[in-house]
């Protein structure tokens, strides 16, 4: 009886140890379990407090944007309102006049990046516009059922936001009424588009849309939701906004952007194209003068992901490191004495290999910063010695064009000399009249000279990398006095054509002459001992870019040369080093354009250039 009360006894007491460390055990995960929600609500925290920054100062940024472009085209009602042309022909609109102020619409719409620019009589029909002659002109339109018509009739000046009936674009309208002795006489219209404004915005990460005080989607990086709602219209007000077709034919649906369920702070959105939504942080500005509102959302998924990653990851080993404590505790208080050896020694080699991991990470680290340092080093000085590829280039051109640039300069000198002598005989003879004519003759010599010179020394000096616009007639003319004698002593013709002699190109004067002097100094190359020798420079201008040929009528390059033409070291000269064409094409990249290559009748050489307003 006595061993069975023992037995159970000891039964009872390895039972209760059992559910003290169930109940342990239990408290430790349920512990875990609320300290993996805690580090993920603090980590999803930080993230959109990150995000919400960022998307503010994007939105701030953006809001300067376009109310920089709608403050431009504002004024361009002001002051066409005021041109002695369309009060004429308001007046008396003859046929003359209204293709004159057709062309002068167009050039300005043109010049100022404007969607279109018309003039409606006081019946609201339009006698001339921008783009009269086109498919989508708006001459002979009646824009009389336009509220921005009605409003300028009414108080003078008008804004409004519609989707066009005949060039199916949205833009702002802006109107000015034009008055006369014995009343109105007509209303002046600016149609400001934002379509460049949006393709920049579609170039971000972001999603980016511009509401009006309707909550109506005007302007939107994603084509899409352009004329969608953000809060719900009621059915007779969508009605009545389609049959004014202010927005076309567009439904107003709501935007597909819904709060988040799970986190606050945070928005669904679904793009096009994608079959789930994404998560984003919405941040928004008011457009100053406008009514609008300019709505970024800043992508949330992988920040979120990224941070509430971090902060389990941190909050487990804390979490491990405060279990490893608690059971060095717990095993010290049920093993006492027997147990206090291998605690101690547990605890000192989970320190030690906390330490080792830590030296390691340190250590790492500090590999690291000295790589990063020494890219940064490499980087540096692979710059360097790119400006100093690029200068030896030049200086090595210069060498080949120095007898050119002696010979220019002799012929004046020697010029100078003689008028010179003439000059003390004339005035021996008291021939003063003819003495000065002589005198003047000297001092344009000299202007010669000192311009020889100073294109030189210009085309040697360093270049100081700044880009800017740049006359394209005043840097070919700068290349071919430097080659000019080159030109005449091989007898090569030289053809030039340019569309505008006031063409500007976005680049940097010194480096954009070397170019035009490696490539003509190519030309000759190719023409030596030709006796119908001839390098075409032709210059076309585009809307944004401008395309320059220069053409010789050579033999062409061989095959195996085009492959590898813009590669170091590549070239068909006997003492070249194969780097003029490799630094031109640098160069002209760095520019924001191309050099290309082709054999049609000889060598041509394309560049593509950025236009300089």
């Amino acid at each position: 009886m006595a061993v069975l009360a023992h037995l159970a006894a000891w039964r009872s007491v390895a039972g209760d140890r059992a559910v003290r460390r169930l109940a342990a055990l239990a408290l430790v995960l349920l512990a875990l379990v609320a300290l993996d929600r805690l580090a993920a609500y603090v980590g999803t925290q930080w993230a959109l407090s990150q995000l919400r920054t960022d998307a503010d100062a994007a939105a701030l940024l953006r809001v300067a944007v376009i109310r920089s472009e709608i403050e431009k085209q504002r004024t361009l009602p002001v002051v066409l309102a005021q041109d002695p042309d369309v009060r004429a022909t308001l007046e008396d609109p003859d046929p003359a006049r209204l293709s004159a102020l057709d062309l002068k619409f167009a050039a300005l719409a043109a010049g100022t990046r404007t969607g279109a620019i018309y003039l409606l009589d006081v019946t609201g029909l339009t006698i001339a516009a921008s783009n009269a002659g086109t498919s989508a002109s708006f001459v002979g339109s009646n824009y009389a059922f336009r509220p921005y018509f009605r409003t300028a009739m009414a108080d003078g000046t008008a804004e409004h936001f519609a989707f066009g009936t005949v060039s199916r674009q949205p833009g702002l309208y802006l109107t000015r009424r034009i008055d006369g002795p014995s009343g109105p006489l007509g209303v002046l219209v600016v149609k400001a588009e934002f379509e460049a404004i949006e393709d920049q915005w579609r170039q971000f990460e972001e999603p980016t849309f511009v509401t009006d005080d309707r909550a109506i989607v005007l302007i939107s990086s994603v084509p899409d939701w352009r004329f969608r709602a953000i809060a719900p219209i009621a059915p007779e007000r969508r009605e009545e906004l389609r049959a004014s077709l202010q927005f076309g034919d567009a439904t107003l649906d709501l935007l597909p952007i819904v709060p988040d369920p799970n986190v606050a702070g945070l928005v669904q959105a679904a793009l096009p194209g994608q079959r789930k939504p994404r998560l984003f942080v919405e941040a928004s500005a008011e457009v100053p003068t406008t009514g609008w509102t300019l709505n970024v959302l800043a992508p949330a998924n992988a920040a979120v992901s990224l941070a509430t990653g971090a902060a389990r990851v941190l909050a487990l080993l804390v979490a491990v490191l405060a279990l490893g404590l608690g059971a060095l505790a717990f095993s010290r208080r049920t093993r006492r004495l027997e147990d206090a050896a291998r605690q101690a020694a547990a605890r000192r080699l989970l320190e030690q290999r906390v330490a080792e991991r830590t030296h390691e990470l340190s250590h790492a680290n500090v590999r690291l910063h000295a790589e990063m340092e020494e890219r940064l080093r490499t980087q540096n000085a692979l710059d360097g010695l790119k400006d100093d590829l690029v200068q030896a280039s030049k200086l090595a051109v210069l060498g080949q064009i120095a007898a050119s640039v002696a010979h220019e300069v002799n012929q004046p000198v020697a010029a100078i000399r003689t008028f010179a002598e003439n000059s003390a005989v004339f005035l021996d003879r008291g021939d003063a009249s003819a003495a000065r004519a002589n005198l003047s003759t000297i001092a344009a010599l000299t202007d010669r000279i000192g311009a020889i010179t100073g294109e030189l020394r210009a085309f040697a000096r360093k270049a100081e990398g700044r880009l800017e616009p740049v006359p394209l007639r005043a840097a070919i003319d700068g290349a071919l006095l430097l080659v000019g004698h080159r030109l005449t002593q091989q007898a090569v013709g030289i053809d030039v054509a340019i569309d505008a002699d006031d063409l500007r190109v976005t680049a940097e004067r010194v480096r954009l002459e070397q170019v035009f002097v490696n490539l003509l100094q190519n030309a000759l190359e190719a023409l030596a001992g030709q006796t119908d020798g001839t390098i075409r420079i032709h210059a076309e201008a585009g809307a944004e870019q401008v395309r320059i040929e220069v053409a010789d009528n050579g033999p062409g390059l061989p095959p195996t040369v085009m492959e590898a033409l813009f590669m170091p070291f590549t070239t068909t000269k006997a003492q070249g080093l194969g780097l003029g064409l490799v630094i031109s094409h640098d160069i002209v990249v760095e520019f924001g354009g191309t050099l290309a290559v082709e054999n049609r009748h000889g060598a041509v050489f394309t560049l593509t250039l950025p236009r300089a307003p």
